[in-house]
């Protein structure tokens, strides 16, 4: 398995995705699974936040659900915030709740081949260790100085 993904497949993900469950979203605005549900929706992709400890609030206008089992329709992506250890039972619970999966996206410092090898099994594409925020960013032309999207650019240096 491999950690290396073409610009076109990441751009080629990114532009089939429509809806996203994101597992392991944080109510804290300063953690990195909260800026990214932000950053995603204010892209245009529907999210459904996932976490149990938060099931029935209400993040960025979204309720969030317990588990992907509760998500009614179904999703393009499952993208995945939690360690490691834990993405195993993840990525077999949207491989049986979601026939129609495209992606299993696994965030910055999460890879675990055995749940990539199921997925890609059933013909879902992975991507590990990577962030679709920084990604999108990336290939669609948003990075600004140091790698951040500032939303400041000035015409003076």
């Amino acid at each position: 398995m491999s950690e290396t993904y073409t610009d076109q497949f990441l751009r080629d993900v990114l532009g089939r995705t429509r809806r996203i469950a994101i597992v392991g979203v944080s109510m804290n605005p300063v953690r990195p699974s909260y800026y990214v549900a932000r950053y995603l929706k204010l892209k245009g992709f529907q999210i459904v936040p996932v976490n149990p400890g938060h099931a029935g609030e209400v993040l960025l206008g979204e309720t969030i659900v317990a588990g992907l089992g509760d998500i009614k329709g179904g999703v393009d992506m499952v993208d995945i915030f939690r360690r490691s250890e834990h993405v195993g039972p993840i990525v077999d619970e949207a491989l049986a709740c979601f026939p129609d999966l495209s992606t299993v996206w696994m965030q910055i410092g999460v890879v675990h081949e055995e749940a990539a090898g199921a997925a890609w099994a059933r013909g879902v594409d992975v991507i590990m260790n990577r962030c679709p925020k920084i990604e999108y960013q990336r290939l669609f032309g948003e990075l600004r100085m140091g790698g951040f999207a500032t939303g400041v650019i000035s015409s003076k240096l």
